[in-house]
């Protein structure tokens, strides 16, 4: 049995939107058993999150257990037949801890420091 996957993410995000967009549209050509939804759009409460928890990161939820970071990262991947090699190689040995030491310390900050900055200047328009 395919196990169903929940991806939410930051569509307001532009790195983001571009990098779920892709997936979505080889889960489309293929007919997977993942879903994408948007952090904006709502529905937090059943993720048990907050939308500041939601937007520092990527998270997916599969068989009731929510992921995040790497991890979320990971499981997206496995869902995804070609990009399960991905998933394979970020779960090796010492590798995990160093892609999620580069996700949660580089990319993961400064994509919501840049979330934050465009939030503030929606707010202010």
């Amino acid at each position: 049995m395919t196990q169903h996957t929940q991806v939410l993410y930051n569509a307001r995000c532009p790195v983001c939107r571009a990098e779920i967009a892709h997936y979505a549209g080889y889960v489309e050509a293929k007919g997977l058993p993942v879903t994408f939804q948007d952090l904006n759009a709502g529905g937090l409460e059943q993720w048990g999150i907050d939308p500041d928890q939601a937007a520092r990161r990527l998270h997916v939820r599969q068989d009731g257990r929510v992921l995040s970071g790497v991890e979320a990262f990971a499981a997206l991947w496995a869902a995804l037949p070609r990009y399960r090699w991905a998933a394979r190689i970020v779960a090796l040995p010492g590798l995990r801890q160093v892609a999620s030491l580069i996700y949660e310390r580089v990319l993961a900050p400064r994509l919501y420091a840049k979330h934050l900055a465009r939030e503030a200047k929606r707010a202010a328009s």
